[in-house]
């Protein structure tokens, strides 16, 4: 097979390419397993660690018209895209989270629609899609009505792929993610990096700053489970999507205070002197209006999973950062 990862040095995009070549195999549309003869890794950095003979770095910025076409051609089996402008810079700058987040995916889901076979194309979705008034648990079909510019996109990407997918241009798959927590590096510009960083960085000493309530409730999943979710949603059968293309995946719901808790249980007490609390309205509406809470029953019928804890999720970051677990 050959595969194609948009976003491939990204936090997520290296995970995955990391996890596909060392599967080394995919299911085809047929439903039959396939070596992977072919990894070709897009991003605007070139992709950096990982030495493959499969592996071929590419860098390119996917929004402009023609880019792909080069790198996605007849022999392309399967495209995970997960190229993305974060959710608060596509905030600040409006026209750049269009450009990249939907006029890129477009031009992917026109080089898929341009080519004689059906390629299969894997995407995330995020719960920014919600908003407004909402229960206190999301149902699969809760009415969509994001409350932001990435939202907007992210909804728009996957009417486009549902709609693409029925008229048989591509064969499309959209995962819904919950935030991606713990993650490492460096804060960034999502109004979700907050849940990162203040377990992250009190873990290696240093301060954090916590810019909503204590009570705010985060829909969850680690980057093991959403790099298997990824897989997962490439391997499933199209006759499987019953219920659409769109899934939200299963996550675990908990408060910024059970995040802390957990934090304090498995390292020490005295690791919460590292987090400050400065309340910034800008990030708490965005995040405010993102559902806590969704049954997820499609993602479960169709073998999705969660984390089982949140203490699960903090020991999976120790596990890969090298951090010390207690101090105690």
């Amino acid at each position: 097979m050959n595969i194609v990862v948009t976003g491939a040095a990204g936090f997520l995009g290296k995970k995955l390419v990391q996890a596909l070549l060392a599967k080394g195999c995919l299911h085809n549309a047929h439903g039959q397993p396939q070596a992977i003869k072919r990894l070709t890794a897009i991003d605007i950095a070139p992709l950096e660690g990982i030495d493959d003979p499969r592996l071929s770095v590419q860098c390119g910025d996917i929004s402009q018209p023609g880019s792909l076409e080069t790198l996605i051609g007849e022999q392309t089996d399967s495209v995970f895209h997960l190229a993305a402008v974060v959710s608060g810079q596509a905030e600040q700058d409006f026209d750049l989270g269009m450009k990249i987040n939907v006029d890129g995916a477009r031009q992917i889901m026109e080089r898929l629609r341009a080519l004689p076979q059906c390629v299969r194309l894997v995407t995330t979705s995020s719960v920014a899609v919600f908003g407004g008034k909402l229960p206190e648990k999301v149902p699969d079909d809760q009415v969509w009505m994001p409350q932001s510019s990435y939202g907007t996109q992210k909804a728009m990407n996957d009417l486009l792929l549902s709609d693409y997918s029925r008229k048989g241009f591509l064969d499309g798959r959209s995962l819904r993610m919950p935030t991606i927590v713990v993650r490492p590096g460096k804060p960034n510009t999502a109004a979700s990096s907050f849940a990162s960083s203040i377990i992250r960085e009190p873990l290696n000493g240093e301060s954090a700053t916590c810019p909503v309530s204590l009570a705010t409730r985060l829909w969850l999943m680690s980057p093991a489970r959403a790099v298997q979710a990824l897989i997962l949603g490439h391997e499933l059968n199209s006759d499987a999507l019953d219920k659409g293309r769109v899934i939200n995946l299963c996550g675990l719901s908990v408060t910024v205070e059970e995040m802390l808790a957990s934090l304090s249980r498995i390292h020490s007490a005295g690791v919460l002197s590292h987090i400050r609390y400065q309340a910034d309205q800008t990030i708490a509406n965005i995040v405010n209006s993102w559902p806590g809470d969704f049954h997820a029953s499609y993602a479960r019928q169709l073998g999705f999973q969660a984390n089982e804890s949140f203490d699960e999720m903090v020991r999976e970051y120790l596990a890969e950062s090298g951090a010390a677990e207690s101090r105690c």
